[in-house]
């Protein structure tokens, strides 16, 4: 599959962070957010967390994992599969995929904010939170991400090569903190969150649209 002519980010949190987001004005990376008490629920797993703060990239020398906010390039990730599940041993959150958010942005639109504010980015092929992974660092490499596997439906079971399970959780990654005003859409999974969101952000100056997304969910 070739590379998509306006690729698309998705970063995931619960409903009830998206208040502290606003204020700050950004997404923070857990280097930042760490220390910090955070405000509202937290679905990430805490050694995974920890990983990612060691882990340096290679295309971007002195730059950890977890100095970066997260994205993966397609809704309804694996990660969200694990959520609704709610039987991962290693995760604390177990209040199910309805509380979660997909902020969705443009690829293009952040690399040329990134660039313009100083702030380092790149791409994985596969899971950052890994032991081992590889990333790059060129718009030009696009084509190395298995676009197949980002937008596959059906990433595990009998005849799936584990290929596909790699590349579905390929990452972008931005240096420290992520604008609220290139998010372009909120993907919801139900009515009722998006009238609470419609009203949480009635008085915010940068206002995304807010949809109802199905599809988005398991």
């Amino acid at each position: 599959m070739p590379v998509p002519a306006q690729p698309k980010i998705y970063h995931i949190i619960h409903a009830d962070r998206l208040a502290s987001v606003v204020a700050d004005g950004c997404l923070w990376c857990d280097a930042i957010m760490g220390p910090r008490a955070a405000a509202g629920t937290t679905i990430g797993m805490s050694a995974i967390k920890q990983r990612r703060l060691q882990s340096l990239l290679n295309s971007r020398p002195g730059l950890k994992v977890g100095d970066c906010v997260p994205f993966y390039f397609c809704p309804r990730s694996i990660m969200l599969f694990l959520i609704h599940r709610g039987n991962h041993p290693d995760m604390p959150y177990h209040g199910g995929q309805g509380p979660i958010l997909h902020l969705e942005s443009d690829l293009h639109a952040t690399v040329a904010w990134a660039e313009q504010h100083d702030r380092r980015w790149a791409f994985t092929l596969s899971n950052a939170g890994a032991n081992y992974f590889e990333d790059r660092c060129e718009i030009a490499q696009l084509g190395e991400i298995n676009w197949g596997a980002v937008h596959a439906s059906k990433w595990a079971g009998t005849g799936v090569s584990s290929l596909v399970k790699e590349g579905k959780q390929a990452e972008f990654l931005v240096e420290q903190k992520f604008p609220w005003e290139l998010v372009e859409r909120i993907g919801v999974s139900a009515p009722r969150w998006a009238q609470s969101l419609a009203d949480q952000l009635r008085s915010c100056a940068h206002q995304p649209r807010i949809e109802i997304m199905r599809d988005w969910y398991y």
